[in-house]
């Protein structure tokens, strides 16, 4: 039942769309069964784009691990609502067609249906040869030890870079100055920046910092909230040949102790997607 509800979970759009109607035929497909079908308009001046806020609100905010603002505030919008549920930019499978079963929660990873449905999503993109950099450069102001897998900073701005599933390392880790998911340490009161890139060719990725402790679960998108504001970050789609997504986390690095950062998408932190982000006391 976990794993069903997982899967519904991680089509946040599906789960709106049933609430408002999808502003085209979406079928729902659990096994072979098919749901009924609906259809409204969608035009943001209708009824249903209250609706979709309303629904949406509840997972793109500030404190929902689902959330996140900056770049990615086009999905709250008229924009976002229309590219959702119609029109020729939505993915072929939301016009008319039945939804994968994966999105049912039959087994198969949700991240492999959000990163189809992401992957045209308008935003900041790298190449495939930035992002190999990337995942390999040593940030400004940081002190390295490879041999304790620690990145530590000691100034009041922090700014690195979090390559998901490498093209030339593990998948389903992150890859940061050449170190897979090492640990981070930061001073209190500074502010981080995080840039995150999915290099996975076919499942999309998130990053949150959580106040978390131990083996994460393998649905953190409900055990999990985000730690500081700003410190969750929306789906990141499939690359296409525009290049990979891309996003920056910012947020104010709070109070003493340890965190984790981590990848929301069912399972994906129980794979490897998680590592120790660490709160010093301040030189």
């Amino acid at each position: 039942m976990q794993r069903k509800r997982a899967g519904i979970l991680a089509g946040v759009a599906v789960i709106a769309a049933a609430g408002l109607g999808a502003g085209v035929a979406i079928a729902a497909t659990s096994g072979s069964t098919p749901a009924q079908t609906t259809k409204v308009a969608t035009s943001p001046a209708g009824p249903g784009y209250a609706y979709y806020r309303s629904m949406m609100g509840q997972y793109f905010s500030g404190s929902s691990i689902m959330g996140g603002t900056g770049g990615n505030g086009w999905v709250m919008g008229a924009a976002g609502y229309r590219w959702m549920f119609g029109g020729t930019s939505a993915p072929a499978w939301m016009r008319g067609q039945r939804l994968p079963a994966a999105m049912m929660g039959t087994g198969a990873d949700p991240g492999q249906v959000m990163g189809r449905l992401w992957a045209n999503a308008p935003g900041p993109r790298v190449s495939p040869g930035q992002a190999a950099r990337y995942g390999d450069q040593v940030p400004a102001g940081s002190r390295i030890n490879r041999a304790a897998h620690t990145i530590t900073f000691a100034a009041a701005s922090v700014h690195l870079a979090a390559v998901a599933s490498p093209a030339r390392g593990q998948d389903e880790t992150f890859r940061i100055v050449g170190m897979v998911t090492p640990a981070i340490i930061v001073p209190a009161g500074a502010r981080v920046g995080i840039e995150v890139v999915n290099a996975d060719p076919d499942t999309s990725h998130r990053l949150v910092i959580t106040a978390s402790s131990g083996r994460p679960s393998w649905m953190p998108m409900m055990t999990d909230q985000p730690a500081f504001r700003g410190s969750a970050l929306w789906f990141l789609g499939d690359p296409t040949a525009a290049g990979m997504h891309t996003f920056t986390l910012t947020f104010t690095a709070g109070q003493p102790r340890s965190y984790h950062y981590l990848c929301p998408v069912p399972g994906h932190a129980q794979k490897g997607m998680t590592g120790v982000f660490t709160i010093a006391n301040a030189p």
